[in-house]
């Protein structure tokens, strides 16, 4: 069975306890990569991370891109969205389709 994790400050992921996620506090880039790479190594099909925690990996987070698994998936934290998360959605459709059908206005 595959194991879903969440990486961020100690405000942020609590509440994934009540779901059942496990939660790996973490705030320093060091710590952040180090947590992603234990993540990746048991097999954490899902790896929810906060965009504040993003921003310090986000070089580590972008080997990962490309890979079925595990996917790694940016999340506003408990002060709340930078869009972060929605541009990875963006980036993610545009690679996939090869256009921008997601926030295109015209």
């Amino acid at each position: 069975m595959y194991k879903v994790g969440v990486i961020g400050d100690k405000d942020s992921v609590m509440g994934f306890l009540a779901l059942g996620i496990d939660i790996f506090v973490a705030t320093e880039a060091d710590e952040i990569k180090r947590t992603i790479h234990r993540l990746v190594e048991n097999e954490y099909a899902v790896i929810y991370i906060t965009e504040t925690a993003s921003l310090l990996a986000k070089d580590y987070i972008a080997r990962y891109k490309d890979y079925q698994l595990p996917a790694i998936i940016v999340i506003p934290g408990i002060t709340g969205s930078m869009g972060l998360g929605m541009n990875e959605v963006r980036e993610s459709a545009k690679r996939a389709i090869g256009a921008d059908i997601l926030f295109n206005k015209e």
